[in-house]
C-alpha cells in the first residue's frame, strides 16, 4: 500500500478560506524574524539557491493543541499497521533527488545521526552513504554513524547504511533511547505526521542531541490518512507546516526554519505520453539545540500538557 497525496487544498495550492499562499505565509515569516534567536542556523553549509529558507515565527502562548487534534481515523495497534514491510518510496523521484541535495548540504559528514521512522532506505546522497558504510565498521570517530529507528524489522535490516536498529513504537514509548547520545543531527522523513506524542518525542530527543546539534523535518502532502493524526488531515499544507514549527518550539528547539524544498509545481515526467501529472512538494522544518534556551520563555508561559 502507498501514501497517497492529501494536499487538503486546491491545486493552486491557496488556503481555501483566507486566499493565503504559501509565498504569502513566507513573508510574514520574514516580517517575523525578530522573534527567533539570532545564533546559528542549523548547520554552518550555506543553503541551495533553489530551497528558499523562511523563519518560523513563534505564534502562542501555550502548546495550542488538544488530544482531539491527535486522534486518528485507525486507532488500533500500530505495531499490526507496520508488520507488513513495504518496500516502496512515500516521495516521487522528484522529490527524492532534491531531498539528496538537501541533505548533501545540510547533514553532517562525520558523528551520529539518527534516521527517525526510518525504513528501507534513508535517502541519503551517494557521498553520505559511503561514510556512513565506513561508519559501520569504523564508528563515529573516524566515520559517519547511523542509526535507524523504526516500525519493521525487515526494512530496517534492508537498509544498507544503518550501523544501529531500534525497533519502537513512539506512540507508546516516546523516550529516544539514552544510548543513542550524544546525537548530531536527526533526519524524519514524512512521519512526522503520524506522531500522536511529538512534543514528548522531540523534548527526549533534544536531551539526546548534542549542542549546536540539528533536526529536520520532513514534509510532503503524501501520507496514510487512517494513521496520520486528525489536525493533520484537516488543515491546510501551510498550517502544517506552522504546526510542525510549534511542535519544535514547544519542545525546546530554536532557530527554527522552513525549507521550501520543492513548491510541487513542477510536472512529473510522463510515461508514453500518459500518466504525467504534478510533482510532490516538499518542506522541511528544522531546528537546533542552543544553550540557555528554555521552552517557552521568548514567548509565554510555556508548553500545556496534553
Amino acid at each position: 500500500m502507498m501514501p497517497i497525496r492529501f494536499p487538503c487544498t486546491p491545486a493552486t495550492r491557496k488556503l481555501a478560506v483566507l486566499g493565503i499562499s504559501i509565498p504569502a505565509l513566507f513573508s510574514t515569516m520574514a516580517a517575523s524574524r525578530s522573534a527567533q534567536s539570532s545564533s546559528t542556523s542549523p548547520t554552518d553549509k550555506a543553503p541551495t539557491p533553489s530551497s528558499p529558507i523562511h523563519p518560523y515565527p513563534p505564534r502562542h502562548k501555550a502548546f495550542p493543541y488538544t488530544p482531539r487534534d491527535f486522534l486518528r481515523r485507525d486507532e488500533s495497534d500500530d505495531t499490526d499497521f507496520y508488520t507488513q514491510p513495504r518496500f516502496v518510496t512515500h516521495i516521487d523521484d522528484n522529490a527524492i533527488r532534491l531531498l539528496r541535495e538537501y541533505y548533501a548540504v545540510n547533514l553532517p559528514r562525520k558523528g551520529r545521526i539518527l534516521d527517525l521512522c526510518s525504513s528501507w532506505i534513508s535517502h541519503f546522497p551517494k557521498e553520505l552513504e559511503e561514510l556512513a558504510i565506513v561508519g559501520k565498521d569504523e564508528g563515529q570517530e573516524t566515520g559517519l554513524e547511523v542509526v535507524g529507528l523504526g516500525m519493521n524489522k525487515k526494512e530496517l535490516a534492508a537498509n544498507p547504511i544503518l550501523k544501529i536498529s531500534i525497533l519502537q513504537n513512539l506512540n507508546v514509548d516516546p523516550t529516544i533511547p539514552a544510548s543513542l547520545f550524544p546525537l548530531d543531527a536527526t533526519a524524519c522523513v514524512v512521519s512526522i505526521d503520524y506522531l500522536t506524542k511529538p512534543l514528548d518525542v522531540l523534548s527526549s530527543l533534544l536531551q539526546h542531541t548534542r549542542t549546536g546539534g540539528s533536526v529536520h523535518l520532513i514534509i510532503s502532502n503524501r501520507c496514510f490518512p487512517t494513521k496520520a493524526v486528525g489536525r493533520w488531515l484537516r488543515v491546510s499544507e501551510e498550517e502544517r507546516l506552522r504546526m510542525v514549527g510549534d511542535y519544535l518550539w514547544f519542545s525546546g528547539w530554536r532557530n527554527i526554519e522552513i525549507v521550501e524544498v520543492c513548491d510541487g509545481r513542477g510536472q512529473a515526467p510522463r510515461l508514453m505520453g500518459m500518466f504525467g501529472g504534478g510533482v510532490d512538494p516538499l518542506w522541511v522544518v528544522r531546528g537546533v539545540k542552543v544553550v540557555g534556551k528554555e521552552v517557552g520563555k521568548e514567548v509565554g508561559e510555556g508548553r500545556s500538557e496534553l
